[in-house]
């Protein structure tokens, strides 16, 4: 089945490339006839493109907020912004009837820099993804953009997306959709202030406004870029709700200090975290460009901001599926099993346990990572489970199939009960994250009916039990008990014994069926626990009492909802 599903993705890649094909050509000739900057920005692109800027960052800072000229390729688009640039000087604002409104609006600034009028030679460098997913610039020449470090220079090209794809392919997740997560450089925010900054100061002249939310964000404009790309590439489609995540993670070593004098001015905004690298994430620096007056972050960065002599690296590009979850019912059938492993200082004290018993199962199935596991209460390990189960839920990290049959399913319950005799499962299903909390709501309001072989220390007739059976709603106070002060709070509990059953055995022995509230210590309420529970058997019959044997007859959950067989 897998084969066939990874098949079936590949046919539909195929169809879906040649029909985006056929579509951008199209477009793209459209476009050519279309650029997306007028004359009223064209000072504002000059600026940023001899300081070093890409194209794709022009329009960003152009406010170009429609997502067809990000994405034609890098080349083409550096073309049509010199032809742009070089056309004749005499298209200026106040020859254009009627201008369109724009985010930025910009005459020709009295004061030239030096350089405006030289164009940035950008190369055709070519980006390399090493084995170990690091990546780097094969042409030196690569004029590498002072505001992105490259990351809308090739990282957007086809070239890239099919490196990493290559990565997702081999990595072996069945998947029918996924989501795209990038980690830029925290310093790329530090150098977009300050091209807007740059660009600001030569607005103001005009007395014309430029605001921070007039700039595309990096992120958006990435996405724009290569989801298409990637869908068009895997055959699936880009969905911010998908269970599955390719996340690449970029970083520019070279340009890593740009963030170092905001922790000077700014020293609350950079606290150290256990489970972070460096006190300079994303976040910190952005609540200290926040926070910081702009005449202190002119003094402290460039302006504009320095062109880097190499591209960002690819930290890493990681596939991750989110948990799926397994429910169903277990019944326990041995008196020398616990229901999670038994490890006492390092030391396993018995072979196995409930849970290992049906997740080792489901790891190799589902081919995960790990798992937690989870059960509606536990029984002892010398306590069996009968009647209809236990519920029980497993989550399976990281998954690298999810997708299964109702028969698979079956299969795979059938093959844990033919593992073993200590155990049997039923009900077993595919559940959402949500309807666990079925399984925990209410768990102490819920009912439990329990069956118990009782010895006396005094010689019993049938009459002397006969009184146990007109008990209803009896309320016990239990202190938490001995065998399990040390896991558990010392506190006094009130719990409830709905109704109690006796047939008697023999002179010493009867057998005592309880129905009581969830959470109930039922051994501690046959011999009492030295008194820390109150009232008890003993202490009812005037005897000493203890317990035997212990079965749970039933766990009163309505869930998961039973299946047919």
């Amino acid at each position: 089945m897998f084969q066939l599903f990874v098949y079936t993705r590949k046919l539909k890649a195929t169809i879906l490339k040649a029909t985006n094909n056929e579509d951008r050509t199209a477009r793209d000739l459209q476009l050519l006839n279309m650029f997306p900057l007028t004359v009223e920005n064209k000072h504002v692109a000059q600026l940023l493109l001899s300081t070093g800027t890409c194209p794709r960052c022009i329009f960003r800072f152009c406010g170009v907020d429609f997502h067809a000229p990000y994405k034609l390729p890098y080349k083409e688009l550096l073309r049509e912004l010199q032809k742009f640039l070089e056309a004749e000087e005499d298209e200026s604002v106040s020859e254009v009837p009627n201008p369109p409104p724009k985010k930025i609006r910009l005459q020709e600034p009295e004061d030239q820099i030096d350089g405006m009028d030289s164009l940035s030679q950008n190369g055709e460098g070519k980006l390399s993804v090493t084995e170990d997913g690091s990546s780097s610039s094969k042409n030196s020449n690569l004029n590498v953009c002072n505001v992105c470090l490259g990351i809308l220079q090739d990282f957007c090209e086809k070239e890239f997306i099919k490196k990493v794809c290559q990565k997702v392919e081999a990595s072996g997740f069945e998947f029918t959709n996924l989501v795209l997560s990038v980690s830029f450089p925290p310093q790329l925010s530090v150098r977009e202030v300050r091209s807007f900054t740059f660009i600001k100061l030569y607005v103001k002249k005009q007395s014309l406004s430029l605001g921070r939310n007039d700039i595309v964000q990096l992120k958006e404009a990435y996405k724009w870029i290569t989801h298409p790309l990637f869908s068009e590439e895997l055959g699936v489609p880009i969905d911010g709700k998908s269970l599955f995540e390719v996340s690449v993670v970029f970083a520019h070593p070279e340009t890593v200090e740009d963030c170092h004098f905001l922790r000077a001015i700014c020293p609350d905004c950079f606290k150290p975290a256990k489970n972070k690298q460096s006190v300079f994430t994303r976040m910190a620096v952005m609540k200290a460009l926040n926070k910081i007056k702009e005449e202190d972050f002119c003094k402290q960065f460039p302006c504009p901001p320095n062109s880097p002599k190499a591209v960002c690296t690819v930290l890493e590009i990681e596939c991750a599926h989110g948990a799926v979850f397994v429910a169903g019912r277990y019944n326990k059938y041995s008196r020398n099993l616990p229901q999670t492993p038994w490890i006492i200082d390092g030391e396993r004290k018995l072979e196995s346990s409930v849970e290992e018993l049906i997740s080792d199962h489901l790891l190799k199935v589902f081919k995960a990572e790990s798992f937690n596991f989870s059960s509606s209460g536990r029984e002892d390990v010398d306590v069996r489970t009968l009647g209809n189960g236990r519920p029980f839920a497993i989550e399976l990290v990281n998954p690298h199939r999810v997708h299964f049959t109702s028969q698979e399913i079956k299969e795979l319950q059938q093959k844990i009960n033919n593992s073993s005799n200590k155990i049997q499962v039923r009900d077993l299903q595919l559940v959402t994250r949500e309807a666990i909390g079925h399984m925990k709501e209410g768990e102490e309001e819920k009912t439990k009916t329990y069956s118990a072989l009782i010895w006396t220390n005094k010689a019993i007739q049938r009459k002397d039990i006969e009184f146990l059976d007109d008990i209803k709603d009896l309320n016990i106070d239990q202190k938490t008990p001995l065998r399990v002060l040390h896991r558990r709070p010392l506190a006094v509990r009130t719990r409830i014994i709905h109704s109690m059953e006796t047939r008697y055995v023999d002179e010493h022995h009867f057998r005592l069926y309880l129905k009581t509230q969830a959470g109930t210590y039922i051994k501690e309420f046959v011999h009492g626990d030295f008194g820390r529970t109150k009232p008890n058997i003993g202490s009812l019959m005037d005897v000493t009492a203890d317990i035997l044997e212990l079965d749970v007859e039933s766990v009163d959950v309505d869930w998961p909802p039973a299946l047919d067989d």
